[in-house]
């Protein structure tokens, strides 16, 4: 058990995380900084179990572990305020979704003997706010912990224990393959999905047609997607942008061959397409991404 953790930015994430911590007593007391009055507020009403703290000095100074829930803009704002406050001991890691660049930002600004053990765990969903967290969002759902050449063992040791008792599986990864993999499997996903309903609105607007109202399960699903935080996918796209640029080529590359097949009528190419396409969906339910059940539960 860790005598005390810090989380800062209280969240989904953040708030998920700590009714896990207290539910599974991974921690004797939670700290917790959030900078918005009215995620404050939410925290207070909700009575979650928590030391709710003004100043981020006295917090880091009595925490083992640090956790990072804040958007991926705020970590050097961060890292600066609390830099002269750290400890060789203490456990620095973040739930953010692209590594290479903002860890390179954070290990600019440490001082030094100070080690930055970065984490993703593949949890969430489009809400946003204390209110939504859950104490088994975590459960089953992997966590990639980055390992990478200068990464403190003891303390990706340590990581590795904090992410399996929350109820993650765990798995390393190097900065370099995490963005490359999440570019495809989570980045370019979410930019379509914003994409598509912007290209629904326009459509609207343009044609002055009632097109929402008739929406079908796959803007439905898309417009899921798209009501994310606007905030923490910019920052994910801009911090991710080389990655996410090539995943874009790629996709527009696909897309205009589907058009072409489409405009020719080449009925063995496009059904070899959509055919290939399927053999994916039973992969990720083969590996328990994802369940079987149709339509999403909607009935």
């Amino acid at each position: 058990m860790m005598k005390n953790v810090l989380i800062i930015g209280c969240g989904l994430l953040g708030s998920s995380l700590l009714r896990k911590i207290i539910k599974k007593k991974i921690a004797k007391k939670v700290f917790v900084f959030e900078k918005l009055k009215k995620n404050i507020t939410k925290i207070k009403k909700l009575k979650l179990p928590c030391v709710i703290v003004k100043k981020l000095e006295d917090a880091v100074l009595k925490s083992d572990l640090i956790i990072f829930c804040t958007p991926m803009s705020e970590y050097k704002k961060i890292i600066l305020k609390i830099n002269k406050y750290l400890k060789p001991r203490q456990i620095i890691t973040d739930v953010g979704s692209s590594k290479l660049e903002s860890a390179a930002i954070i290990k600019k600004n440490l001082k030094k003997k100070i080690f930055w053990t970065s984490s993703h765990p593949i949890a969430g969903s489009e809400v946003s706010g204390p209110e939504h967290g859950k104490e088994n969002l975590f459960e089953n759902k992997w966590c990639i912990i980055i390992k990478d050449k200068k990464t403190n063992s003891i303390h990706l040791k340590k990581l590795n224990f904090f992410w399996k008792k929350i109820g993650s599986k765990t798995t390393f990864m190097d900065s370099e393959k995490h963005d490359k993999i999440f570019s495809i499997t989570s980045h370019l996903p979410h930019l379509i999905a914003y994409n598509l309903v912007k290209s629904a609105q326009d459509f609207e607007k343009k044609q002055k047609y009632d097109l929402i109202k008739y929406s079908a399960g796959g803007l439905r699903d898309f417009s899921r997607i798209a009501a994310s935080n606007e905030i923490m996918w910019r920052d994910i796209f801009f911090d991710n942008r080389k990655n996410v640029s090539k995943a874009i080529d790629l996709f527009i590359k696909n897309l205009k061959e589907f058009k072409n097949d489409i405009n020719s009528k080449k009925n063995k190419s496009i059904l070899n397409k959509l055919s290939q396409t399927k053999k994916v969906r039973s992969k990720i339910i083969k590996l328990k991404q994802d369940t079987n059940k149709p339509d999403f539960g909607r009935n």
